[in-house]
């Protein structure tokens, strides 16, 4: 019984994790990916003019409706040098976007007076050794031409344009190192865009119905277009989390089913001792289902009781790291945005737990229950 407590409780507080895990980093990616995201099916670029933009803003439940410009670019910052991704957006996107309560230095704006500022990640702002209060130096960002036909220097090939960093956002490393954000204007002058987008960004109300309203934007928007929700723009990386979480539950589950080869031998054991109790019971008129059914319900109580108790204390210890995070993460918040393992509990992992722990030690006592020899139950009293 405590090996399969043992294990149960390891598959309670390990589903627990991967699951604290999953929500932190769903939220973290959350604040930098919109509700629905609009790109062409064909080309990379296209006109918000393609788009049915004035119905899709006044639908029920939209309140944001971001044009973006999206293009990697050479940045360079004193004498250092970075390729990374500007992100031009539209005004709204400072206004009702989430991303700043990420920012870590500075402010989330974008342009000041006449000047174009950038908001860098944090990854973006080390490598170029961005300094946020120095007015001498600005970011200068460049990027290849796209209609020139003839090239007479190297410096004719790129168009480029200066950039005042105004703040650092941290959500996560892969978008860290990755983008600077910037107004759109400021983009599409680099890229020579006249109002061309590479895709439209829609933040929805909370309380929106959030595949209602995706099904509806993608028929407005027609064939030509895919309209993506949260999940879709990340598919990969919550297939990956998913994969994660069912492998870590196959094998714990494995470590259990060896586990339960306690109970095997401790019920093979029992019948052995017990001969003389069950030609016993054979004379009280127990037929051999009876008889059967006894072993087998000691082998279920052994796992149940298991299961439960493991369960319980996998519970009561998840609870305490919620409550006083007693395991906390190695290098703390300074190389993490929390401070111990995130817990997050969930009613289905319990439910599946159980009935797994269930199958296996169901299967653990019907074994050793089925090899009862035939001798045992054949046997009189002398």
């Amino acid at each position: 019984m405590a090996g399969v407590t043992i294990g149960t409780m390891a598959l309670i507080i390990i589903l627990s994790v991967f699951n604290g895990f999953e929500s932190l980093v769903i939220t973290l990616f959350n604040s930098f990916d919109p509700d629905l995201k609009i790109e062409a099916v064909q080309g990379k670029t296209f006109t918000p003019e393609e788009l049915p933009s004035e119905e899709i803003k006044h639908l029920p439940g939209v309140i944001r409706f971001t044009e973006v410009v999206e293009e990697n670019a050479l940045l360079k910052y004193k004498n250092k040098q970075y390729i990374a991704t500007i992100k031009g957006v539209s005004p709204d996107f400072a206004d009702q976007h989430v991303l700043d309560s990420m920012i870590i230095e500075g402010e989330l704006v974008l342009k000041r007076g006449k000047y174009s500022q950038g908001i860098l990640g944090l990854g973006v702002a080390y490598y170029l050794g961005i300094q946020l209060n120095d007015p001498f130096n600005a970011i200068s960002v460049y990027v290849p031409k796209r209609t020139k036909k003839t090239l007479t220097s190297l410096e004719d090939a790129f168009n480029s344009d200066m950039l005042v960093p105004a703040g650092i956002f941290s959500i996560q490393q892969d978008f860290d190192a990755k983008y600077i954000i910037v107004p759109v204007e400021f983009a599409r002058n680099l890229l020579e865009y006249t109002g061309e987008v590479t895709a439209v960004e829609i933040g929805l109300s909370p309380e929106a119905d959030r595949e209602h309203l995706q099904q509806k934007i993608a028929a407005l928007a027609g064939n030509g277009f895919t309209v993506k929700n949260r999940y879709q723009q990340q598919e990969m990386l919550y297939k990956i989390m998913k994969s994660e979480k069912l492998a870590i539950f196959l094998i714990l589950s494995f470590v259990l089913f060896i586990a339960t080869f306690n109970i095997v031998g401790s019920l093979s054991m029992l019948i052995i001792d017990k001969k003389k109790d069950i030609v016993v019971l054979q004379s009280m008129g127990a037929d051999h289902p009876l008889i059967k059914r006894i072993f087998m319900a000691e082998g279920l109580l052994i796992s149940l009781s298991g299961a439960i108790f493991g369960l319980l204390l996998g519970g009561f210890i998840c609870w305490l790291q919620q409550q006083f995070g007693l395991v906390p993460l190695e290098g703390g918040s300074e190389s993490f945005v929390i401070d111990a393992y995130p817990v997050e509990m969930r009613a289905t992992d319990f439910i599946y737990v159980f009935l797994t722990v269930f199958a296996i030690g169901l299967l653990a006592a019907w074994y050793p229950v089925r090899q009862i020899s035939g001798k045992y139950l054949q046997q009189k009293l002398a």
